[in-house]
């Protein structure tokens, strides 16, 4: 059994982490750290782990020796100031769930946990760096092409995401009055996750560049990313489903349907599922994923899970929203 501490316990992503640890077969939570919070039940803050958990938030990280893991579920930059600040042994696993080491010159030993192109590498990682939302439904969609070089020209990419994906703090794009019923494109061509695509997809197929141009949209819905990206191909609509079937087989939540997906499907759940398409010379591919989960959570456990030499999908088999 596996003793996990969670730093940062109050967030959304934390929710959904605690959610997969207090049922994951492997896994005994040690404590979950909130300063803001300490001394209350975890269940109060996390309503829906009421009747699952007697989990109380604690200010102090005295036990930290204690843990196989810590999860880092930390605002960005704070993780890095934990990691800094604090002793960690060298055999603590960490997953951070933070940006603050998902880039190749973060100057820290820590892997770029997706899974589906670094399991290898998350085998034998002590370290991790989760992916963000975006990232991960949009390098899903991109990966067979970039790792055949066929990316010939300019990507078009349009992401809408749920309400959570911006945090738990409120602000004046996320209350309800103003988030129900609307719509709105914000940080076009310059969101913060294309840093970590536009790596990813150098590394795949330095030559010829890629460039992205990524237009993320807030919906009107509490979770989940609905992303489209479309580029020119000479490949045909069946070679290209034959290139993402052979290049997904062996992810387990990772998978090619000959139907347009929604974002039911996939809600609560850590699934990726992608279709694709061709019509008048351009590649469509459609990404829908979990912000939470497969974009967070899912994929932090998921990815204790591969380096831990456990089952990938232990304490991740969850069922879609449905209606």
């Amino acid at each position: 059994m596996y003793k996990a501490g969670v730093i940062g316990g109050a967030g959304y992503t934390a929710g959904e982490l605690l959610r997969l640890l207090v049922n994951h077969p492997d896994v005994e939570i040690n404590f979950v750290h909130s300063k803001s919070n300490a001394g209350k039940r975890v269940a109060q803050i996390h309503s829906g782990l009421e009747g699952e958990t007697d989990l109380i938030f604690t200010g102090n990280i005295a036990r930290i020796g204690d843990c196989d893991v810590l999860f880092l579920c930390s605002a960005h930059g704070d993780s890095r100031k934990f990691m800094e600040g604090n002793h960690i042994p060298a055999t603590t696993k960490i997953v951070d769930l933070s940006a603050d080491y998902r880039y190749g010159d973060s100057g820290e030993e820590f892997v770029y946990g997706l899974s589906e192109i670094n399991k290898d590498r998350i085998r034998n990682a002590v370290r991790i760096a989760n992916p963000g939302c975006f990232a991960t439904a949009i390098q899903l969609a991109l990966l067979p092409l970039a790792v055949k070089g066929l990316i010939d020209g300019e990507v078009h990419v349009h992401a809408i995401t749920g309400s959570t994906g911006a945090g738990v703090k409120l602000s004046a794009t996320s209350h309800f009055s103003w988030r129900n019923n609307n719509v709105s494109v914000y940080k076009p061509f310059i969101h913060q996750h294309l840093n970590e695509i536009s790596e990813t997809l150098r590394i795949l197929q330095p030559a010829p560049e890629v460039k992205v141009n990524f237009i993320p949209v807030r919906g009107n819905f509490t979770r989940g990313i609905f992303a489209t990206a479309y580029t020119s191909s000479l490949l045909s609509e069946e070679e290209a489903n034959m290139l993402y079937r052979d290049y997904y087989k062996d992810s387990p939540f990772t998978k090619v349907v000959d139907f347009d997906p929604d974002l039911k499907q996939v809600v609560n759940t850590n699934k990726c599922l992608l279709h694709v398409m061709k019509h008048d010379g351009k590649l469509l591919i459609v990404s829908v994923i979990d912000n939470l989960l497969k974009g967070a959570s899912g994929q932090a456990v998921q990815n204790f899970n591969i380096m831990s030499g456990l089952d990938e999908t232990a304490g991740l088999r969850l069922k879609a929203a449905g209606f």
